[in-house]
């Protein structure tokens, strides 16, 4: 293997993010990803260029979508030499993409790559009944009519219900905004902390929008020039009027559809290589991936469901020698606000941090007027897969913007598991 090298973010695209069942209800992972590759490829005059890897992932997808990176990229205007594979982590699917093809850009593996995803809850896969299915493999199998008859018999027609995608995690039939409530109960976030960073999110993105930051990490597609979830003109106020989402019973619940991510639709990518083919391809590197660190939590008995970036971002820190306070800008993506609080409490409690993190003092508090300057996912939405892509580039413009600095990313995922990232200029 060759020593490691130096990974340059060249920039990233993205369709604009909508809520499920508006713009984008028809057109499924493959013709998202297409687009976003395709807006990649055009923004940075890659027509006909061998890459030495595009990952692409996606969450919610058929089986018709089995390697979504592959047949994206033959469309997307790259030479079809251009190999392509498909990855999946819950919400932290393309931070792992882009992780995965940086790996090989630093092993000198490969020259350039791309990662993303996409994903959409509007065309989610409906399978038949299991029942039915093993009736249906059955009688495929069968050499002779009478004995495709017998796979049938006893045949009631409930079997013909179809079976949607569950929202729980397996092991505890609850689903994220449940096991958030928990984390915000056992953590103290109250209902007014966290419709506060709703606000913020909301303003802040709407500000980058009006100050052209999106301009050219936003691409329009199917009429939409921007994320149709923000919301400009909300207000505490009105954000105080929504009822508990998840905790509909105990008088106690807390996240709110103000101040969680609503189901969403989108794709995105980004575009990185080493720092000589960027030259020789007269593309500026707006900064530099560092270093990443995936981590997991026992959530079944007892650590909360989203607590994982917690463990991801101390483990990355100790081995980069960097304390939480060293960074410029804090991208923490959004789940839900009560997430990201219980987050940077955690890392602010002496007792946490040195019975679960095994530290002697705790990691801190950071300066919350570096936190999502630019809004994040409680204000542009959700897609899975699409979210640390999107993250991603958005974090190498800013410190280009700023001409130096650095930047933490960190993404929950279903699962209990967190990714981090260091991004620095």
């Amino acid at each position: 293997m060759s020593p490691s090298r130096r990974v340059a973010i060249l920039g990233g695209v993205r369709i604009p993010f909508v809520r499920n069942n508006t713009a984008y209800h028809d057109v499924g992972n493959l013709g998202m990803s297409i687009k976003a590759l395709g807006a990649l490829v055009e923004k940075f005059g890659l027509h006909g260029e061998q890459l030495g890897e595009v990952a692409m992932g996606a969450v919610l997808k058929h089986s018709s979508d089995w390697n979504i990176g592959r047949e994206a990229t033959l469309s997307s205007g790259l030479s079809p030499a251009t190999p392509g594979i498909t990855m999946q982590r819950a919400c932290g699917t393309s931070l792992d993409t882009v992780v995965t093809v940086a790996n090989k850009i630093a092993l000198g593996q490969i020259e350039a790559g791309i990662g993303g995803g996409s994903d959409t809850t509007s065309d989610v896969p409906i399978a038949v009944n299991k029942r039915l299915r093993r009736r249906l493999l059955d009688a495929n199998m069968a050499r002779s009519f009478g004995a495709r008859l017998k796979a049938f018999k006893g045949f009631r027609f409930k079997e013909l219900t179809p079976e949607f995608p569950g929202v729980g995690e397996p092991r505890t039939g609850k689903s994220m905004g449940e096991h958030c409530e928990m984390m915000a109960k056992e953590w103290g976030i109250t209902r007014e902390a966290q419709d506060q960073l709703a606000y913020e999110s909301h303003t802040k993105a709407a500000m980058a929008y009006e100050r052209g930051f999106f301009k050219d990490l936003v691409v329009p597609f199917r009429g939409v020039e921007r994320d149709n979830i923000l919301r400009p003109d909300t207000t505490i106020e009105k954000l105080a009027t929504l009822k508990p989402a998840f905790d509909k019973t105990s008088g106690k619940g807390t996240l709110t559809a103000g101040n969680s991510t609503p189901l969403t639709d989108g794709a995105s990518a980004a575009l990185l290589a080493s720092e000589e083919w960027a030259a020789a391809h007269g593309l500026e590197v707006q900064a530099y991936l560092v270093d990443a660190q995936v981590a997991a939590v026992d959530f079944v008995h007892g650590e909360g469901l989203l607590m994982a970036p917690a463990w991801a971002v101390a483990q990355l820190l100790a081995r980069n020698k960097l304390r939480l306070q060293d960074f410029d800008f804090y991208e923490i993506h959004e789940a839900f606000a009560a997430q990201v609080l219980c987050t940077l409490k955690a890392w602010e409690d002496p007792v946490f941090c040195k019975e679960k993190l095994g530290l002697d003092a705790p990691l801190g508090a950071i300066d919350r007027e570096k936190l999502n300057v630019v809004g994040s996912s409680l204000a542009v939405g959700h897609p899975f897969a699409a979210t640390g892509a999107r993250i991603v580039a958005t974090a190498a413009k800013l410190l280009r913007e700023k001409g130096s600095g650095r930047a933490l990313i960190s993404i929950c995922t279903a699962g209990g598991m967190g990714v981090a990232a260091i991004v620095e200029r």
